[in-house]
């Protein structure tokens, strides 16, 4: 139900115990609105960096613990596999048990998971360690939000939620910088070491500032079956959508975990009906606006993340770039993001989410277009245009459909909401880097062994074409070490320009799939419970 809320009431902290018993209302530091979103961006900064700045680091490793190429894949599909399947679980914690607890005890568990990896001497030690990570990961990111949530007023909420995007952006453009110059100068280990700092600083900081807003009809039991259900759900298709590349999305493997996935969600729904206190009240999307919201958040996820899959391999593999060098290619779409973040707070608060909505949308699909042009000979000033102008539509998508999901849940569900809006970035970036994957793999397939033969080059084996491909997917060119260079240079202008093919088809796709989200952004409007987050603020 609905807290019903006024924006000038106050309710204080409420303490363990039966009934609706209240504490202390906030004082001094502990609390203040500005102060706890400082405290909560830290929290966010070393997560969202960590998700960057460890794919940089990712060859160390491999050669140093002699990992295999499927064991380094483990690495970041074993963080993923946790983070998605414990989202909403781990919002439902904050609102059961206060989402200042879930923050810090997320804060610190991802900070010492962070060691461990640093300290691990095998593989199979940074692989478990990753997976504690996500957990760890997910207690932390809806519980930021359900704090942000209970502690802004209404009309100051989106400018939160756009610093606090900014801060997400900073955080994905200094990843990749960062891990660079930590794996050049020092060792792979201090890309985890580094987080031991800032999650002292930030438990510091949150220990002293945040205070423990709960609504006085949180829930009071859990929905082990449906956790179990939502999770085996989550883990079945993240790991389908994984796997689909290696496996071909016709192959009964991939048909298995997506059948299970469908199972679990069928079984999960029905149960969520019968339960008292449901993990995930399904009436929450009688809500057209956030069911709208949830859905944006998918396409979203999957025009942004599966794009600029490819754009990494471009700027490395087809230009020559260093991951350095490449992150700094980047910086006019991260940067786009850090600086339209808080003015889309701004301009949502104002307007209302719908128009920002659409139109950043329209501008995403628009980039993704021009994306879709890019040759292997482009120059940076075109790449930059397009690279801000996709950062320049995200921003506003990023922050209002935030703000969609998580002011149209009730202030009780608002840790839900929170690990619903990134279970959908992450089921859409998952998504999206399958689907547009299986797309480039297509094109290649069909078109590299034409134009390998249309090069006059000297015919390749079954086995040697289909190696070839695989390079060529990511935009390796197979060029023999003892090949003459005049050979050399002609395999790769066939490798780049097969793979620039496959990008422009996969952007193009991308680009469709972004002017269906707007669309659908078309159904958005401003939160209709965001009153009630400032109701039990103390402000």
């Amino acid at each position: 139900m609905t807290s019903q809320i006024s924006v000038g009431d106050r309710v204080p902290e409420k303490v363990p115990g039966p009934g609706p018993d209240r504490g202390p209302a906030a004082t001094g530091l502990r609390g203040h609105p500005w102060l706890t979103l400082f405290a909560v961006a830290i929290g966010v900064m070393m997560v969202t960096l960590d998700g960057t700045i460890v794919a940089v680091a990712n060859p160390a490793i491999q050669k140093d613990l002699g990992a295999t190429l499927a064991e380094v894949q483990w690495i970041t599909n074993g963080y993923l596999l946790a983070l998605a399947v414990s989202l909403i679980t781990a919002g439902k914690l904050g609102d059961r048990f206060g989402h200042r607890q879930t923050f810090l005890i997320g804060i610190a568990g991802f900070a010492a998971s962070s060691a461990a990896i640093g300290l691990a001497g095998s593989v199979e030690l940074v692989i478990g360690f990753r997976v504690a990570q996500g957990l760890f990961g997910a207690l932390l990111m809806p519980a930021a939000l359900g704090l942000l949530r209970a502690t802004f007023p209404a009309e100051k909420l989106n400018m939160a939620i756009g610093i606090w995007g900014m801060v997400i952006g900073a955080s994905t453009a200094a990843g990749p910088i960062v891990g660079g110059l930590l794996v050049e100068h020092v060792s792979w280990q201090s890309v985890f070491f580094i987080n031991i700092p800032v999650g002292v600083v930030a438990l510091a900081f949150g220990l002293v500032i945040l205070l423990d807003h709960r609504a006085e009809n949180a829930p009071r039991s859990f929905d082990l079956l449906g956790v179990l259900l939502l999770s085996g759900g989550m883990f079945s298709l993240v790991w389908a959508l994984i796997k689909a590349a290696e496996w071909g999305w016709g192959d009964n493997r991939t048909l298995l975990f997506l059948g299970a996935a469908l199972f679990c969600f069928a079984l999960f729904a029905f149960w969520e009906t019968r339960v008292r206190e449901p993990l995930i009240p399904l009436g929450m999307f009688r809500s057209l606006p956030l069911s709208a919201g949830t859905v944006l958040m998918v396409l979203m996820a999957f025009a942004f993340m599966g794009g600029l899959f490819f754009v990494t391999f471009y700027l490395q593999n087809v230009h020559g770039m260093s991951p350095v060098d490449s992150g700094l290619h980047l910086l006019p779409l991260t940067g786009m993001m850090i600086v339209g973040s808080p003015l889309a707070g701004a301009a949502i608060t104002k307007a209302g989410p719908r128009i920002p909505l659409v139109l950043g949308m329209v501008a995403t699909a628009t980039a993704c277009f021009g994306m879709a042009r890019l040759t292997p000979d482009t120059g940076t000033l075109t790449m930059s245009l397009w690279f801000a102008l996709l950062g320049l539509g995200l921003a506003p998508v990023m922050v209002g459909a935030t703000e969609v999901i998580v002011g149209n849940a009730p202030l009780e569900l608002s840790g839900v909401a929170g690990g619903l809006q990134q279970a959908a970035m992450q089921v859409g970036g998952s998504l999206g880097t399958a689907v547009l994957g299986a797309v480039m793999a297509s094109k290649v397939t069909h078109s590299f062994g034409d134009n390998w033969a249309g090069a006059g080059l000297p015919p390749l084996t079954p086995e040697q074409l289909e190696t070839a491909e695989r390079g060529v997917q990511v935009g390796i060119a197979p060029v023999p070490p003892e090949a003459p260079p005049q050979v050399a240079q002609t395999i790769s202008a066939v490798a780049h320009d097969t793979f620039v093919s496959g990008m422009s088809t996969a952007f193009t796709v991308a680009g469709a799939v972004a002017v269906l989200a707007a669309v659908v952004a078309c159904f958005t409007k401003r939160g209709e419970n965001a009153a009630a987050g400032a109701g039990a603020a103390h402000v």
